[in-house]
């Protein structure tokens, strides 16, 4: 998963019970029916009819957790008046157990269980389920169906096949990976039942569907075809325009991957939200599947921002295809949605996975060197905000816990870097012949998304795949409480880290540090506890100041997002002009649109570096 964070925005707006085993008949198919045509309060119906029980009692859960969130959802909050019925209609007993547990009295009578669905979208905070998590339900317009949100599984049957029904309008068309099996149309032809054969719960789960009106292409990259749904309510984008950039994406990262992908078909689901937070998604980013990815992102995004963002964390999304779909642990691959027990290694799963969606970028020349080691930097500045010295295996391990969920941002940081530090360290140990790919492919080649590791082993296994030197550099940075001394790393390469002037964004200096910040009364004001940008030193800013509005357009906590990204629009040469409130006075700065720029530290190259750290470099960032 890769997840968008807005430092401002966020800051603002932002044990089941098992029942008895049963016995099950030799019928194993979960027939499990989706109602879009008849809504009612923006609820949607869902029907599961399951196999016959041989017990009295059986468990029925909606997850806690899904697999790539590694954060508690309860998505059983969003599940209303959960009934079961025997073969003749009539009611049987459901005792609800926890959020996401029920259990079912007079399981050898058990028909059917139906129950009501509410989306997260419209839900104030959305229950503090990623947006790229939740699901949508708009009557006629939209539906992004991440099934982990709708359908529930019963004890002992998440191995067993479902029957997937889903009945919506002939007007809207489905999204997905997934192939439908079967379309029954209605005599009425107002209404289309497709059917979906699946394999075992977590292939329902692992294949989200969005049904919108028709808003789709598509493209082959080798012997992979990729799918492009796109539902952007206003018309503002369509999957034609950014159809092009996701080509050049998808073509480079098949390149850079060689033989390590063996994907035939991949999806990319892009929802854009209209009004962000308000009855709609509120935060922004992507959740990976084994064929598929589901985006959600601000509509009011300008083409060129909204190409880079994608650029961005549909590569990250895409790289998940090598860990954890291809290369995971037991913990993962034998999830258990309402009792999860967390793997070690996040640094493999989202950590190199984002090292990975950068570093590609520059190997096939989408950026440039300096804009890489920008990007560095940045993600060093941000880790700087987390406890360096907090071992990643145990943070992993207890993500789900009080103490480490508030790190879990860090992954995308510090966990990247310890991928840069792993892949400079083996260049500097094979002359340059191998990297972390490299160790990728050879794990690919030892285990599989079919053959888990054991969780304790994966290390030893690295350690006997590459050199004996790399077990030092996991007890060390990994699973012990050394910082890594990046200055150290980069000389390898011949790289430094020094004071410069370096650009910013007119708002937000990086990911974690704006330069704004909202009261209590929701008003915006500049910070008076940073030093501030060129931009708003030049046109005059002072901390405290009061922003009330920007060329005409008021501001206040409502639309403070609003103000973020409708800078990253402006251009150089353009006239700005600010009224902001100083000492209960209105005053009007204006001025001329710059590249804003602070002090900081930059990742350069050395002037002086010598022969040999050039080659590694070349190797580390071209090979």
């Amino acid at each position: 998963m890769k997840k968008i964070i807005y430092t401002l925005v966020a800051s603002v707006l932002l044990i089941s019970c098992k029942t008895t085993k049963e016995t099950i008949s030799e019928e194993k198919t979960v027939v499990t029916s989706l109602d879009l045509i008849n809504i009612q309060n923006d609820r949607v119906m869902v029907s599961i009819d399951p196999p016959s029980f041989s017990t009295d009692q059986v468990g029925f859960y909606l997850p806690k957790t899904v697999p790539g969130t590694y954060s508690t959802s309860d998505f059983g909050q969003y599940a209303d008046d959960i009934k079961a019925y025997d073969h003749e209609g009539n009611e049987l007993e459901v005792v609800k157990l926890d959020d996401n547990s029920w259990s079912i009295a007079n399981a050898k009578e058990l028909d059917k269980v139906t129950y009501w669905v509410n989306d997260t979208f419209d839900v104030k905070g959305e229950g503090g389920i990623y947006s790229m998590a939740g699901t949508n339900i708009l009557e006629d317009q939209n539906f992004l169906l991440n099934l982990h949100g709708f359908v529930g599984y019963f004890d002992n049957l998440k191995e067993e096949k479902y029957r997937l029904e889903i009945k919506r309008p002939t007007t809207l068309i489905p999204g997905s990976a997934l192939d439908v099996n079967q379309t029954i149309a209605s005599e009425e032809a107002d209404f289309t039942t497709d059917v979906f054969l699946l394999d075992r719960y977590f292939e329902v789960v692992d294949n989200p569907i969005m049904y919108a009106t028709p808003d789709t292409t598509g493209f082959m990259v080798e012997d992979m075809k990729v799918l492009l749904n796109v539902y952007s309510p206003n018309k503002v984008h369509s999957a034609e325009t950014i159809k092009p950039n996701m080509e050049r994406m998808v073509t480079a990262q098949k390149k850079f991957l060689g033989e390590i992908d063996n994907t035939d078909k991949y999806a990319i689901l892009l929802y854009l939200s209209a009004t962000p937070g308000d009855n709609d998604a509120g935060n922004f980013g992507a959740l990976e599947h084994h064929t598929s990815t589901v985006v959600v992102l601000p509509e009011s995004m300008d083409e060129q921002s909204l190409n880079q963002t994608m650029t961005d964390i549909v590569a990250h999304e895409f790289f998940h295809i090598i860990t954890p779909l291809n290369i995971h642990s037991k913990e993962i691959h034998y999830f258990d949605y309402n009792d999860p027990k967390m793997s070690k290694h996040l640094w493999l799963y989202e950590g190199v996975t984002e090292y990975f969606a950068n570093l590609f970028q520059v190997n096939q020349g989408l950026i440039n060197e300096q804009e890489f080691y920008d990007r560095i930097n940045e993600k060093i500045t941000v880790a700087s905000n987390f406890d360096d010295t907090m071992p990643f295996t145990v943070m992993s391990e207890n993500i789900l816990e009080d103490k480490y969920k508030d790190s879990y941002y860090n992954v995308y940081q510090k966990g990247a870097l310890i991928g840069m530090a792993l892949d400079i360290r083996l260049r500097e140990l094979s002359e340059g012949k191998m990297g972390i790919l490299d160790l990728m492919k050879k794990l690919t080649t030892k285990y599989g998304k079919d053959r888990p590791f054991n969780d304790d082993e994966l290390i030893s296994d690295i350690v006997d795949l590459t050199y004996p030197e790399i077990q030092e550099f996991f007890d060390l940075y990994v699973a012990g409480s050394t910082p890594i001394p990046y200055s150290d790393f980069f000389e390898k390469v011949g790289l430094e880290l020094k004071e410069d002037r370096i650009p910013v964004g007119y708002f937000l200096k990086d990911q974690s540090t704006p330069y704004i910040t909202v009261n209590e009364s929701g008003i915006i004001l500049v910070r008076n506890d940073i030093e501030l940008n060129s931009f708003m030193r030049e046109l005059g800013m002072q901390g405290d100041d009061v922003i009330k509005s920007i060329n005409g357009t008021e501001y206040s906590v409502q639309n403070v997002y609003d103000l973020v990204t409708t800078s990253m629009k402006w251009k150089e040469g353009e006239k700005v002009s600010v009224v902001v409130v100083r000492d209960n006075e209105e005053i009007t700065l204006e001025g001329i649109l710059a590249q804003p720029t602070a002090m900081g530290v930059r990742l350069s190259e050395k002037p002086d570096a010598d022969t040999q750290q050039k080659e590694l470099r070349h190797a580390w960032l071209k090979s």
